[in-house]
């Protein structure tokens, strides 16, 4: 009796497996959203989708970033997340099938893999184990958010600045400019021009040219708690 062939895995099989999330599901389950992935490609700046439009999908960055934010009624902007390499976005959505929750944009050129919702809900159907990642995932970023709060109302801008500094100093995209930087703090340039400027009086960071350098990352990690 012969055997039937081995399939052989998505070009972007490993790309799935390596979220976190998924990092524990078994094979199977990690290819049947690999097979159900569409390529997106965006060059920096493109908007990919808007808040509170209809549902466009669960996401997945394979290369470059996106910039995930809120509007206020007056157009102010306020970053939520840079999400890179390896991360999805539009999960809630994904799941409670409501409109987008917030506004993503191309923060540098990026190749994305979408799945939409009923291609979604077949595989958590089909898969059991899916549903409890998912559920692990939402969690874990609820105690992001319950960070993010404490942040804005227990640190000063000072501190905040400090700690999004340590974030950025190995795996950002590129360098914040400094209204990115207060969209992300909610707070405004000028504060946090003021901030960058007193680290520097202290001889923690350095400005060279377009870039911050850490001359002391032990003292802004202080900063960064206080």
């Amino acid at each position: 009796m012969g055997t039937a062939p081995k399939q052989n895995p998505s070009p972007h099989f490993d790309l799935w497996q390596s979220v976190p999330y998924l990092a524990g599901l078994p094979p199977s389950t990690v290819q049947a959203l690999a097979d159900l992935a569409t390529l997106r490609q965006y060059t920096a700046g493109t908007l990919i989708f808007s808040e509170g439009e209809p549902l466009a999908g669960l996401f997945l960055i394979e290369a470059g970033a996106v910039k995930i934010s809120r509007f206020s009624k007056e157009g102010r902007e306020h970053i939520l997340h840079i999400r890179k390499r390896g991360d999805t976005f539009n999960d809630v959505a994904a799941l409670d099938g409501g409109p987008n929750p917030a506004t993503a944009t191309a923060f540098s050129d990026v190749v994305t893999w979408r799945i939409a919702r009923p291609d979604w809900r077949r595989v958590v159907d089909a898969h059991p184990a899916l549903a409890w990642a998912l559920i692990e995932s939402l969690a874990h970023r609820a105690r992001h958010l319950v960070d993010a709060v404490q942040d804005l109302s227990m640190r000063d801008v000072k501190g905040r600045l400090a700690r999004l500094l340590l974030e950025q100093a190995d795996n950002a995209p590129r360098l914040l400019t400094q209204e990115e930087m207060a969209s992300q703090l909610g707070t405004v340039r000028e504060v946090v021009g003021r901030a960058l400027r007193a680290l520097t009086t202290q001889g923690i960071i350095k400005f060279d040219r377009h870039r911050i350098i850490i001359l002391d990352q032990d003292r802004l990690a202080e900063a960064a708690e206080a």
